[in-house]
């Protein structure tokens, strides 16, 4: 059985890498290793200066205009919102994150702790995207594209 307890995230961004582009939105559960919901983490995040937006992310955020304008909304500083996240994390010592190495996710979410917190809040990292999948917590994104029945993937940009 998994270590307990097991934090996911499903984030939304402006581009491919952080850096020249931003994370938007990060979702994030802490689950015990069997499963069971613990606790939610959810934050929309404003973009980093100097950033850009990317042509395919661009293009993808087009389709979904008013997915664009919820991440927005209310959005937090990144310092503010990373040292919030970490918080979140510290309540649940020994945390383990969980990650898909095929997306994107996991880099955002260590780029932004590490520059905006000094530090990975995390015990441990597992890449293991059969355990994310089941883990997945898409479904509490506040955005109507993530949350809707056969709603198609955000491509480059979750």
């Amino acid at each position: 059985m998994p270590p307990d307890p097991l934090v996911t995230t499903h984030v939304h961004t402006d581009g491919p890498i952080p850096g020249p582009h931003s994370l938007l939105t990060l979702t994030s559960a802490a689950h015990t290793g069997g499963g069971v919901l613990i606790s939610t983490f959810s934050a929309n995040v404003r973009e980093l200066p100097g950033a850009t937006l990317h042509p395919g992310a661009l293009s993808h955020w087009r389709s979904r205009a008013d997915d664009w304008l919820h991440s927005r909304r209310a959005s937090r500083p990144p310092a503010l919102a990373m040292t919030d996240y970490a918080r979140w994390i510290d309540q649940f010592p020994g945390a383990v994150y969980v990650a898909d190495p095929a997306r994107t996710d996991h880099l955002f979410v260590y780029w932004y702790l590490q520059r905006y917190t000094g530090r990975w809040p995390f015990a441990g990292t597992l890449l293991d995207a059969a355990v994310h999948s089941r883990l997945e917590c898409s479904a509490l994104c506040s955005l109507t594209g993530c949350r809707a029945p056969h709603a198609a993937p955000l491509a480059a940009t979750s």
